[in-house]
């Protein structure tokens, strides 16, 4: 934004060629702050989250938050052959609904928990997080609520938030509304890479239960809550991190694919991960469904647009040989096949 200050002029007022009074006329200065930003809130905001932030720190973290980058050293030797992996997202519409209950931590759980959860499908270790924060107008306490929950996470997934951005954006967001996005950046070794090739007919598709919605269909979700009262614990349980589950998995069984479900359901998740020539038949009835589900049943949608739409309750799939699915301590929800294009629902007519 460009200061306008004061201007040399003639005394009197007009010049015989009538040239306006400048000094006169224009005699003012406009700020950042008359145009909607407040670039001390954005300060205050790093000093606010610094502490939060450094509760998440790891050995390998170089300096400080409020730098230009955020700065992590790399362990060649413990990585051989080591493949950098990267994921991001956005919380998306589920923001808008913790809006109207004025809850935010849970809403940054969700962010972090989904970005871990895509590293961890090609078997990544999750190590550092950038976040971006933008609004029309940064409010203190929610960036501190959005960043607390985000930290949490972060802290139980073992990986460093080492910087991000918070813009006050009055031009691109209406008053109220607030973005919240990361990127998490991971490391795996590649022989460790879980890539799906090792896949074959006969392997038992595990289902991992989600805590609910987690934080996708919520454009739907808003369409069908209208302006009613919602029960923020159905609607807004926060997205699972499946991190450890996926350790524990690995040190049992021979886990040769894995699927993070998020928008798109099983069908539009799984066979991401699945090689050329298999595909899944899955059993609806082979687990149980969180309630939310039965919210969407009592407001008419029907379970093909849910199947399309929602994790259904299982909110990561793992492919093992048939003969470790018992080990795995995991409800089986399906069988992989050749001849099949994505996945078949043993219940389809």
């Amino acid at each position: 934004m460009t200061n306008v200050t004061d201007r040399t002029s003639n005394a009197g007022g007009a010049t015989g060629d009538d040239t306006p009074d400048f000094d006169r006329e224009y005699r003012r200065t406009v700020t950042y702050s008359d145009a909607g930003v407040s670039i001390h809130a954005g300060e205050r905001a790093v000093e606010l989250l610094k502490s939060k932030v450094h509760r998440t720190s790891r050995p390998e973290v170089v300096g400080d938050i409020g730098g230009f980058a955020g700065l992590f050293r790399l362990d060649v030797q413990k990585y051989k052959q080591p493949l950098l992996a990267s994921s991001t997202d956005g919380v998306g519409t589920k923001l808008v609904i913790a809006q109207q209950m004025d809850v935010h931590d849970t809403v940054g759980v969700d962010l972090v928990a989904m970005v871990v959860d895509d590293l961890v499908a090609c078997g990544a270790e999750p190590l550092f997080l950038l976040d971006y924060v933008a609004a029309n107008r940064i409010v203190l306490e929610q960036v501190a609520e959005l960043v607390e929950g985000a930290a949490e996470v972060c802290r139980a997934a073992g990986c460093a938030l080492i910087g991000g951005e918070t813009a006050e954006l009055p031009g691109v967001y209406r008053e109220g509304e607030l973005d919240f996005a990361g990127t998490m950046v991971g490391l795996v070794r590649r022989v460790e890479l879980i890539d799906g090739s090792r896949c074959e007919p006969g392997d038992a598709v595990l289902g991992l239960p989600s805590s609910g919605l987690h934080a996708n269909g919520f454009t739907l979700v808003r369409e069908l809550l209208g302006d009613e009262p919602f029960d923020a614990d159905l609607l807004l349980a926060p997205t699972r991190l499946y991190l450890e589950d996926m350790r524990r998995l690995r040190s049992r069984c021979d886990v040769r694919a894995l699927a993070h479900v998020t928008g798109g359901g099983i069908p539009g998740n799984l066979p991401r991960a699945l090689p050329a020539g298999l595909g899944a038949r899955i059993d609806p009835e082979s687990w149980e469904r969180p309630r939310a589900f039965a919210w969407l049943d009592e407001r008419g949608v029907s379970e093909e647009e849910q199947r399309r739409v929602f994790n259904l309750g299982i909110g990561y799939c793992a492919v093992v040989p048939a003969v470790e699915a018992v080990a795995a301590g995991f409800p089986v929800i399906g069988r992989l096949e050749e001849g099949i294009e994505g996945v078949a629902w043993t219940d389809a007519r």
